[in-house]
């Protein structure tokens, strides 16, 4: 029934992946479907880079880099096939990178961890409830 999972990843904040991704190993074993990690690094705005763009390009170099490895390093601590894990690193807003590469993966589901609601979010992290709003394939929301 599965063939691709994507779980959307918070390097900063490996801890809302962890159950997440549980779920994740679960359901993609016993479907012999691949792990999609996905990590998104905000876009800076140009106007807080202007005057500065060699180095907006050195810290946008460095975040995709560190992402990467600690995308890479979580990776490892799963115990799944590597070759059934694929890393994704990308810059813009969460949601629409989650959704935009659900899309291109074709992936049959999104699992996200979710932080302890408050009255403004609504039960869900605003992360979350986003990509529950926009995503055009089931969203399984773990906290």
């Amino acid at each position: 029934m599965y063939r691709n999972i994507l779980v959307p990843v918070d390097v900063y904040e490996i801890g809302l992946a962890d159950k997440a991704v549980a779920h994740a190993q679960f359901l993609a074993q016993a479907a012999s479907a691949d792990i999609h990690l996905l990590h998104v690094i905000p876009k800076f705005s140009p106007e807080l880079t202007r005057g500065f763009i060699s180095d907006a390009r050195k810290m946008d170099d460095y975040m995709i880099n560190n992402s990467k490895e600690k995308l890479a390093a979580f990776a490892k601590k799963i115990n799944f096939p590597e070759d059934r894990i694929h890393l994704h690193v990308r810059s813009g807003n969460v949601r629409d990178e989650v959704t935009l590469l659900a899309d291109d993966l074709a992936a049959d589901m999104i699992i996200i961890g979710s932080r302890n609601p408050n009255i403004q979010t609504h039960l869900l992290g605003s992360d979350a409830a986003n990509i529950v709003r926009y995503a055009h394939v089931p969203v399984f929301v773990v906290r």
